[in-house]
């Protein structure tokens, strides 16, 4: 059984959806891995690494995907620069897995439907126990977490922790979090370690022991309701609870030297915590990192990819951090996806045990049709 793994054609990528160390276990059961020559250079993976480990390497793009059994990668498909959409390179029957945001992309998922394969989206990945082993959400956000927090670092004006000198006491850097899902609890942690005074907020009042377990202050704000979705995700709150929630949050902000934002609703636009008038109050060198800012950002003026400047304070808005730190990312994503590719393979072969909570919660197209319940109701939507 072939699997291909292309290389990601997405501006700015530079993971790979397979790291050798993993394709050597995958080539050791008995399955032919066919990487796409360079596919891993940009992270860090040569092919002479993949070759040691047993894989093949193909020359091209059209030898990497033709063939192919199961097609594994980060990204949905895209367009190439010469014009190849990936969506007509998939191999009619083919299982293909990668993070589709189906959601977002419905008219997407049924071109993907058209060429009849089964395809399955890392993030669709039900948060339990058992699915641990291959939640890529989380384990992307840890790194977007941790960067988020150097990279304001780095663009600060002043050090990140207390210092005893001659000259004086210089005082820790103030860090709020907004959001304490994965990415959130690692910038609390790396703002932390940093040395930074840290403070978070949350819908959710029961991560208030987590955030204070990693050394950050709850930031508690009546807002008349809870934001506890499904799950452990946050769910959107009424219009009322959220100009509250962006009145009190804007009073909190003006204090802060560092912001970072890593609220999101799953399939939804972000929520909007950090009005623009609350940034004109923030300190002149401060600065906001906005983890939100691909699906309409948490803080007003933030823009996707770019660095904005509003009265003196920096607001970044990547959308692909995880891309950043391309080694470790990489090496994460291989074994989300791996530990998610034994549930379908049996034998050797594709046997797909369509009672599994798991695989039934992370498919999104089957049969030539969209089966992705929420995806399905995007589609009638927009019809």
């Amino acid at each position: 059984m072939k699997i291909a793994i292309p290389t990601e054609i997405r501006q700015g990528e530079q993971r790979v959806s397979m790291t050798p160390d993993v394709a050597g276990k995958l080539v050791k059961a008995g399955f032919t891995v066919c990487v796409e020559s360079m596919a891993g250079f940009n992270a860090g993976y040569r092919d002479e690494e993949y070759k040691a480990a047993g894989a093949e390497i193909a020359a091209d793009t059209k030898a990497c995907w033709d063939g192919a059994d199961v097609v594994l990668k980060i990204n949905k498909p895209e367009k190439h620069p010469d014009g190849t959409d990936e969506v007509d390179l998939i191999p009619e029957g083919a299982v293909y897995v990668s993070l589709l945001s189906p959601m977002f992309e419905p008219e997407l998922m049924q071109r993907i439907a058209a060429r009849k394969c089964i395809a399955f989206s890392m993030d669709a990945i039900p948060r339990t126990s058992r699915a641990q082993f291959m939640d890529a959400l989380s384990s992307q956000a840890n790194i977007a977490g941790y960067k988020a927090v150097l990279m304001a670092a780095n663009e600060l004006p002043k050090i990140m922790p207390m210092l005893n000198t001659a000259a004086g006491t210089v005082q820790p850097a103030k860090v709020f979090v907004l959001g304490a899902g994965v990415a959130g609890l690692q910038a609390i942690a790396t703002a932390r370690r940093l040395g930074a005074v840290v403070s978070a907020f949350d819908v959710r009042p029961v991560v208030k022991e987590q955030v204070e377990s990693l050394g950050g202050r709850f930031v508690e704000l009546d807002l008349g309701e809870s934001g506890e979705g499904e799950g452990g995700y946050a769910k959107q709150l009424s219009e009322e609870a959220q100009q509250k929630q962006r009145e009190l949050l804007g009073d909190v902000a003006k204090g802060m030297d560092i912001i970072i934002t890593t609220a999101a609703i799953p399939g939804r636009q972000a929520p909007r915590l950090i009005e623009q008038d609350a940034v004109f109050e923030m300190k002149k060198g401060a600065v906001i990192v906005d983890l939100a800012a691909g699906t309409g950002g948490n803080v007003e003026g933030s823009k996707p990819d770019e660095v904005v400047d509003i009265n003196g304070v920096t607001i970044f808005g990547p959308t692909n951090l995880p891309a950043s730190m391309p080694k470790d990312a990489s090496q994460m994503y291989a074994r989300n996806i791996s530990a998610l590719l034994e549930l379908m393979v049996q034998e050797g072969k594709i046997d797909i045990n369509w009672e599994d909570d798991i695989l039934a919660a992370a498919v999104i197209t089957k049969d030539g049709e969209v089966v992705h319940e929420k995806t399905k109701e995007r589609l009638k939507a927009a019809a």
